[in-house]
């Protein structure tokens, strides 16, 4: 009996089932949260990640690797790497389960000033403890119950029940609704009483308070009265429709609508403006609405108002007596218990985070948020400043940021948010020491174990270069082909100008006409400009803006240079020029801007006869909606476009001009000067320079002499390196962005590699039926004619990583060209004699870098958020995005073998499985080498969480769908261990199958998933009908060399 057993628990059918199960359940997990606002939820927890049986997964793997070490006799000299392999992985599994029920975590907020010894913990609890009048020795005595962890969710039963007794007195406690997103408000009721809502703001957020007829609130030290006039205090007055107001202190109003302004005068009764924004006693609050009858209590909020509070609705029993209440707290928050009275007792109850006491405390001197140049929220980096009090006499100062953590007495502090006001911080607190050591042990053995699969002489990896070797000596020449050529159409700027005042030639002509030469717009675009933080050339914001209105790179035969100087001189040219672009799709657009039949429309498009924006209304009720369907998002996209141009034309986005000895190094644009102090003199210089600029300009096109021009930018460039000198680009850096942009090298390189592939697929064809040296010598050329264009491929991501300071891939495009390079670079290395797989290397290269410049994909540079600014970006990232190479090469190698299958005969049966046989290895070379780089690649990141966010793994999507692959791709790799899934074209099937794992890692989890990935997102994309064509075309593929496989193999 102990021998069957053992026979399934160890069995590789078992380890099959148990990566595919795995896989299951985690892809399951991230679907069930893809409409949340973050990942995972109570809702997965309870069901999945925590569930017994996602356990007992965990577990039956560990079991069948401790099987499988004596199975296959791994405790051998020669099996030393694969031994090592299986050890990390069930030590990994051990620090997993010792992480999740020995260790703890949560989070520590401090104002600044202040000191704090205690934590709340990441798991809510509801905490008991009953009151009566039971006595021992004339001391009342108190029952407390263990506090009970709870993960409540709107999707889930929340089937819970306390059963407890005080001195033998039955008490019961039952869960009767949850309410997820709750506050405190006014439930409507016509038997209620009158409030009234006040909204102020401090510590740089939103709070709402509500005040009841007769009340009194202390708000910040400032009382507010309602009917209930009071000495010291902001007397609000409500009677027969009419609002008052009378203060103790003076202070203003402004009404919102209209910008009215008033005095509100000291003592005396005046008209209460509602929707007036008041500033009194150092409190400034709204009163946004008439009064409301009707209950105080919790209510449910809205989700565009997220509160971070949850709140229980409780029916609390004893002696046949019951009663409701309605607690508000949940994860994050430690509130006052509430109480309730019943037979005799007196019970209170909390919801919300236990208090974890440390034995040391946390002081915070100062907090200190740093944001890039000229931004008020754009944040480059923040830190806490604080001492650590051991004891009275034992304390030092230490600084947390993100990426720099504290470590005291097995407690890690990690630099987690801070309050809205930058006077107070949120730090992550983690005490998990045994669970983290026996992970990072996991890991450095699972790093060592893979690499020594790559090198040592005794594993699959070493017999599969063996075979490759045997191969290419029966070989004379391989010869195969594969041909996948997906085409798309552009289109014209063919546009209607129907309700334009000047017909589209007419100003195009006026433009052109007034337009400077490239030269000197050339010589423009290398002006500074500061954008969102970032500091750099016209040139680059100029190609951005055209590229994003228009999609196009030019307008009229004039390049981005030239069109963004004409904008700036020539502002109200450009309100008729139909520049901004519309889908093809967009009939609905087009409609109410009356542009039937245009691909392109202008800003006088969007406004009706009475000056209102024709979109408007849509617009307006798509930002109201919080998952927008395509309609909405079009609408959204055109007012994006509406919005970049009008700001253009405004002249407000072209912040050329440095504040001197300003403390965020802010720059400003030309309408903005006066709001500046700049001194005598150079208040002359801003002011006058660009009139006297676009001056000499007019008489530069006369007389095509522009250097007096160039002469004025000289002097604007001297302004800029004199007071943002701490923040402008060096000189090589400008010239090295402009000829970046100019040169756009990755744009016209996967035009490049599509050509070059296919053409080296052509003659390898026609080397199939005839062969000789010329053919042979062609095929060899475009080989080094690939390896130039990966040349280039690599000169163009250090160029990019020259002008933006970090490592490129920090971001969806950057990370796509990444993997563009990664898939050459192990196409090259793997298939150094296999003509063939040079070949597709090529064409998938170029496929993927056509994706790269696909819209809805941002090329622009940008800043690095603060938790990338590390060196881990450098490693983790690097590697897992490196894996996605040889996998991706994987798919078309698995493709191309399944297509030989298919042109396979009896008279050339013994070649093409040869050419097969080749493929075969490798793509399982391929695969080996991308699953390693991915596993060490998603726990280096696991390691980078740990030192970013204070946990190593907490089932992010991105997280876990790079394992999900994980599980997938060593299916795929176990597939020759299973009986019945062995054969060429089942693993060439499932390589090709097992790639949609990748697909959905990167592009799915970015662009429809959530999580904590947000920084690499981007516009969520329509999946494109490309997509659903290539799957069908796979799967007709497949099944065909699959009956046709079989058929020859009789």
């Amino acid at each position: 009996m102990l021998k069957k057993i053992s026979s399934v628990l160890f069995s590789t059918r078992l380890t099959a089932v148990l990566f595919i199960a795995f896989a299951a359940a985690m892809a399951a997990g991230t679907f069930l949260d893809a409409s949340a606002e973050t990942s995972p939820t109570p809702y997965t927890r309870e069901l999945i990640y925590n569930a017994w049986w996602f356990e007992a997964i965990m577990g039956l793997l560990m079991i069948n690797f401790i099987g499988n070490i004596q199975k296959y006799r791994l405790l051998r000299k020669e099996k030393w790497a694969t031994l090592t392999f299986h050890l990390a992985f069930i030590l990994i599994i051990i620090g997993a389960f010792v992480t999740r029920y020995v260790s703890f975590e949560g989070v520590m907020h401090i104002r600044e000033g202040e000191t704090e010894n205690t934590m709340l913990s990441s798991e809510a609890y509801i905490t008991t403890f009953i009151d009566g009048d039971f006595e021992i020795n004339g001391v009342p005595q108190r029952r407390t119950i263990s506090p009970k962890r709870v993960r409540f969710s709107e999707k889930l039963n929340n089937a819970f029940e306390l059963n407890t007794d005080y001195n033998g007195q039955e008490v019961s406690i039952k869960l009767k609704k949850f309410l997820n997103n709750a506050k405190e408000g006014v439930i409507p009721s016509e038997d209620g009483i009158d409030f009234l809502k006040i909204v102020e703001a401090s510590g740089g957020e939103r709070h709402d308070h509500w005040i009841g007829d007769g009340e009194v609130l202390n708000i910040h030290n400032v009382l507010i009265s309602f009917n209930n006039p009071t000495d010291g205090a902001i007397n609000l007055f409500h009677k027969d429709g009419t609002y008052s107001i009378s203060s103790s202190f003076e202070g203003k109003w402004m009404r919102m609508a209209d910008r009215e302004q008033g005095e509100l005068v000291t003592d005396s009764i005046q008209s209460l403006n509602l929707r007036s924004l008041y500033q009194v006693a150092n409190l400034a609050f709204v009163i946004p609405e008439m009064v409301m009858s009707g209950e105080y209590g919790v209510v449910k909020a809205p989700k565009s108002e997220p509160t971070n509070m949850n709140a229980v609705i409780l029916e609390v029993s004893s002696n046949q007596d019951s009663k409701t209440i309605t607690i508000l707290g949940g994860k994050g928050n430690s509130r006052s218990p509430v109480s309730v009275e019943l037979a005799g007792l007196k019970v209170f109850i909390t919801y919300g985070s236990k208090e974890y006491q440390l034995p040391f405390s946390i002081t915070l001197n100062d907090f200190i948020a740093d944001k890039y140049p000229g931004t008020e929220k754009n944040y480059s980096a923040f830190k806490s400043k604080v001492t650590v009090n051991k004891s009275n006499s034992d304390f030092y100062d230490y600084e947390i940021f993100m990426n720099h953590i504290l470590d005291e007495q097995g407690y890690r502090f990690f630099q987690s948010s801070f309050d809205g006001d930058e006077k107070g911080t949120i730090l992550s607190v983690n005490h998990d020491f045994w669970g983290t050591w026996i992970t990072y042990i996991g890991y450095t053995l699972l790093y060592l174990a893979m690499l020594a699969i790559l090198f040592d002489k005794n594993t699959r990896f070493a017999s599969l270069r063996k075979m490759l070797q045997k191969i290419k000596i029966k070989k004379g020449t391989i010869a195969t082909i594969l041909i996948l050529f997906i085409s798309f159409s552009s289109f014209s700027q063919n546009t209607d100008t129907h309700k334009v005042k000047i017909s589209k030639e007419k100003i195009d002509s006026i433009i052109v006409a007034n337009a400077v030469n490239k030269d000197h717009a050339a010589n423009f675009a290398t002006l500074v400009v500061q954008d969102n933080g970032r500091m750099k050339p016209i040139n680059t914001f100029a190609s951005e803006l055209l590229r994003k209105i228009s999609r196009k790179n030019s307008y009229a035969g004039l390049d981005a240079n030239q069109v963004f100087l004409s904008m700036t001189e020539f502002p109200s040219l450009w309100l008729e020029a139909p520049i901004m672009s519309l889908k093809w799709q967009n009939d609905s657009i087009r409609e109410i801007l009356e542009v039937k039949d245009a691909k392109h429309f202008s800003l006088m498009d969007l406004i009706d006869n009475n000056g209102n924006n024709k979109l408007g209304p849509y617009i307006e009720e798509a930002s109201k909606t919080i998952n927008k369907n395509q309609f909405q998002k079009d609408f959204m996209k055109a007012y994006e476009n509406f919005y970049l141009l009008n700001e253009a034309l405004g002249g407000s986005i072209l912040k050329i001009f440095p504040i001197p000895e300003d403390e965020n190094n802010r720059w400003v644009s030309y309408p903005e000067l006066d709001n500046v102090n700049y001194n005598k003199q150079d208040s002359v210089v801003v002011r006058t320079i660009l009139p006297y600029y676009f001056e000499t300009l007019r008489e530069a096109r006369k007389t095509g002499d522009y250097k007096n021009a160039d002469v004025i930018l000289s002097g604007l460039v001297k302004f800029q390196n004199q007071y943002g000198s701490d923040v402008i680009p060096s000189q090589n850096k400008i010239t090295a962005e402009v000829w970046y942009n100019k040169i756009d090298i990755f744009n016209r390189l996967y035009k490049y590699f599509a050509v070059f592939g296919i053409l080296m697929f052509v003659f390898i064809i026609v080397q199939i039926f005839k062969e000789n040296n010329g053919i042979h010598l062609i095929v060899k050329f475009f080989k080094y004619i690939i390896w130039i264009l990966f040349i280039l491929l690599t000169l163009g991501l250090i160029a990019r990583w020259y002008i933006s300071g970090h490592a490129p891939w920090s971001d969806a495009y950057e990370s796509i060209i990444y993997v563009a390079w990664a898939t050459v670079f192990f196409g090259l290395a793997l298939g150094k004699k296999s003509y063939l797989t040079v070949a597709s290397t090529a064409f998938v290269a170029a496929i993927i870098l056509w994706v790269a410049h696909e819209n809805w994909i941002d090329p622009t540079i940008s800043n690095l958020q603060p938790v990338l600014d590390s060196y881990w970006l450098m490693i983790h990232v690097a590697v897992i995005v490196a894996s996605y190479g040889p996998l991706t090469l994987g798919m078309i190698l698995g493709l191309t073998s399944l297509l030989l299958m298919v042109l396979s005969t009896k008279k050339n049966l013994k070649k093409m499985k040869l050419n097969i046989k080749e493929l075969t290895i490798i793509n399982e070379m391929a695969l080996t080498v991308g699953l390693i780089l991915l596993t060490i690649g998603n726990f280096l990141g696991g390691q980078w969480a740990n030192e970013s966010w204070g946990r190593y793994w907490g089932w992010d999507p991105k997280e876990t769908w790079a394992l999900i692959s994980i599980m997938i791709y060593a299916f795929v790799l176990h597939m020759r261990l299973i009986p019945g899934l062995r054969g060429k074209w089942t693993f060439n099937f499932a390589a090709v199958l097992a790639y949609a794992s990748i697909m959905m890692t990167y592009f799915g989890v970015n662009f429809y998933l959530t999580g904590l990935h947000s920084y690499a997102s981007g516009d969520v994309p329509v999946t494109p009908s490309f997509v659903w064509y290539f799957t069908a075309f796979v799967f007709l593929l497949s099944m065909v060399a699959y009956l046709r496989n079989k058929k020859l193999s009789k």
